[in-house]
């Protein structure tokens, strides 16, 4: 498969090795995964050993992160992405200290395949397509559960309806969700940018306010 090889260092000192290809936005490693997966390499949250699935992941660049970090990973994405993820997993395998492996999930259809509820979801860049936001929360809410922990990294974009698309979603999440950004001065020091936030998302409890 031709296109371009993206290294991203890691701080142990090797590099990933992350394909990208024309053919569409899940064929790039865009700015917000590398934010999300340096933050990973930050240790915020414990990835050892923990179940992680990764929503929409384009090239893999985040999930694959995660596994050089312990995680047992599926990376998940539609069937036009898998032979790109397949080769991104081969050309970093050496580097996986957990698992990862890579699997079919279109948001809003059936998810018992993933059961039961990973210990983490990761999403980068999933929310500039109006249509798929529903889609998407469905698949959220069948996914998790109560300890699962969801964290969402994305540009804020002001062309377009890109404002509209982001308060939309964020306006839906909360219907289920409890959400917390993670301040900039606890992203990684050279990976982050004002324009890109991390969201750590969790179930609403019962008893939570409305």
């Amino acid at each position: 498969m031709s296109g371009f090889v993206r290294e991203l260092e890691l701080r142990s000192g090797p590099s990933l090795r992350l394909l990208q290809r024309s053919g569409g936005v899940g064929c790039v490693v865009w700015d917000a995964a590398l934010v999300l997966a340096k933050f990973l390499e930050t240790g915020s949250f414990p990835l050892s050993r923990r179940a992680v699935l990764e929503l929409g992941s384009g090239t893999g660049a985040v999930g694959i992160m995660a596994a050089t970090l312990g995680a047992d990973v599926t990376l998940t994405d539609l069937q036009e992405l898998q032979e790109l993820l397949a080769v991104n997993i081969d050309n970093n395998r050496h580097l996986v200290t957990g698992s990862v492996r890579a699997e079919v999930l279109k948001w809003g259809q059936d998810v018992s395949g993933f059961r039961p509820p990973p210990d983490y979801i990761l999403m980068a860049d999933c929310i500039y397509y109006e249509e798929s936001l529903e889609p998407l929360l469905k698949t959220l809410r069948e996914l998790t559960g109560p300890d699962t922990c969801v964290l969402c990294c994305y540009e804020q974009r002001t062309e377009g309806r890109n404002p509209e698309i982001e308060r939309r979603y964020l306006e839906l999440l909360q219907v289920d969700f409890e959400l917390e950004r993670v301040p900039l001065d606890q992203h990684d020091e050279q990976f982050r940018s004002e324009d890109i936030h991390i969201l750590s998302i969790r179930r609403k409890t019962k008893n939570s306010p409305l």
